[in-house]
C-alpha cells in the first residue's frame, strides 16, 4: 500500500493528512476540524447507504454532508447538514442500478469544516447484498405449494436486473434432518413439492441463485418454515371414476326426459273423462215432486196491521214513584208502526 503524506498551512496554522488507495484520513495538528472515521459504503438489494464514525471530540452541534460520485453523472450532493452518521443515498438522488459510485463526507460544526473524506467504490449491481425470498406454503394431501416472492429492490427488481437468477428448495421433515432434498434451477416462482407423506409436518428453506457471475456476494436463504400434508384421501383416479360416472347418468337422465317427455307428463298428469252414463245422470233435470212444488209455488201473501204507540208525558217529575208518574200521560201518537 503505498501512502503519500502532504504538510500545508491554513491560516497560519499546520495540519497533515495521509492519503491512500481506500481512505483519506486527516488529522489535525491545531485550528481544524477532525473529519469522520471509517467511511464505508454499501449496498442491500440495490440501495446505497453511506455510513461513517464521528470525528474523534466531536462537538454535539457537528452535522455532516455527503456527496456522491459517478463517472458519469459527476458529483451531487445526497445529504447536507445532517446530525446522524448515515446517509441513505438512493432516496436521494437517481441512481443506476449498473453503475459504479464513490462517495465523500465532511463533518462541520459552526464555521468550522473538516475536510472531505472518500468512501470505497462499488459496482451497485456487482456489490450490493441480495436479501432472502419470502417463502409461502400450502399444504394439500400428500404435497405442499411452495409460493416465492423476490426480495424488494429500492430501484428496479430481481428479474430484471438479473435475469439468470433462478431459486433452489431444500426440505425436510422437522422431526428428522438426516435426510434432505433439494430441487435447484427453478424459475417458476410456485413449486408442488408432491409424493410427501400425508400428516407429517416438512420445513422448507428457499435460496436465490444468481447463474452469471454477475454478483459475487452469496445471497442469504430464507427463514426455515415448517407445515404439516393433509389426509391423503385415495388415489387421484378414484375421484375422476366417480366424477365421471356422475356426468354419465346425468347426461343419461336430460335425454329420457327429452326423448319421453309427453309419456312422462301424462303419466304424472293424467287426463281420464267421466262415462257417458255418468255425464247423462249428472245433466238430467230432477225428478223430484218436493223439488218441482218449491220451483211452481208463489210466495205466501204478507198480512199486516196498523200499530199506534203513545208515551206518557212531560208532567213525570224527576225522582217520583213509577206507580205515581204512571197517572200523568199523554195520549198524542208518536209513531206508526205497521207488523207484517
Amino acid at each position: 500500500m503505498t501512502e503519500v503524506f502532504f504538510v500545508f498551512f491554513y491560516s497560519g496554522q499546520t495540519a497533515w493528512f495521509l492519503e491512500t488507495p481506500q481512505t483519506f484520513l486527516c488529522r489535525v495538528v491545531s485550528g481544524f476540524l477532525s473529519p469522520p472515521k471509517n467511511v464505508r459504503l454499501t449496498s442491500h438489494n440495490m440501495n446505497m447507504v453511506l455510513k461513517w464514525e464521528p470525528p474523534e471530540g466531536a462537538a454535539s452541534d457537528v452535522v455532516y454532508t455527503v456527496e456522491s460520485i459517478n463517472k458519469f453523472s459527476g458529483i451531487k450532493e445526497a445529504c447536507s447538514n445532517i446530525s446522524t452518521t448515515e446517509c441513505d443515498i438512493g432516496s436521494h438522488i437517481n441512481i443506476n442500478v449498473y453503475g459504479t459510485y464513490e462517495s465523500t463526507v465532511r463533518a462541520q460544526s459552526g464555521a468550522e469544516s473538516s475536510l472531505w473524506v472518500k468512501s470505497n467504490m462499488i459496482v451497485l449491481d456487482k456489490d450490493t447484498v441480495i436479501g432472502s425470498p419470502n417463502v409461502s406454503l400450502f399444504p394439500n394431501e400428500g404435497a405442499i405449494e411452495v409460493s416465492i416472492t423476490d426480495p424488494v429492490f429500492a430501484t428496479s427488481s430481481l428479474k430484471d436486473v438479473y435475469q439468470s437468477a433462478v431459486y433452489t428448495i431444500t426440505y425436510w421433515k422437522a422431526d428428522e434432518k438426516k435426510e434432505v432434498w433439494n430441487i435447484s434451477d427453478i424459475q417458476q416462482n410456485r413449486v408442488v413439492l408432491n409424493d410427501l407423506d400425508p400428516q407429517t409436518k416438512y420445513c422448507v428453506q428457499v435460496q436465490i441463485q444468481i447463474k452469471i457471475a454477475q454478483n459475487s456476494n452469496p445471497t442469504k436463504p430464507s427463514a426455515p418454515i415448517c407445515e404439516n400434508t393433509t389426509h391423503d384421501e385415495g388415489p387421484q383416479w378414484v375421484a375422476a371414476v366417480v366424477t365421471f360416472v356422475f356426468m354419465v347418468m346425468a347426461v343419461t337422465l336430460v335425454v329420457v326426459t327429452v326423448v319421453y317427455r309427453k309419456k312422462i307428463s301424462h303419466f304424472l298428469c293424467p287426463k281420464d273423462t267421466l262415462p257417458q252414463h255418468f255425464k247423462e245422470y249428472l245433466l238430467e233435470p230432477p225428478k223430484s215432486s218436493i223439488y218441482l212444488a218449491m220451483r211452481n209455488s208463489h210466495p205466501p201473501e204478507e198480512i199486516y196491521h196498523q200499530v199506534s204507540i203513545v208515551t206518557y208525558g212531560k208532567t213525570m217529575e224527576e225522582g217520583r214513584p213509577l206507580e205515581v208518574a204512571g197517572n200523568f200521560y199523554s195520549r198524542e201518537p208518536v209513531a206508526t208502526v205497521r207488523e207484517r
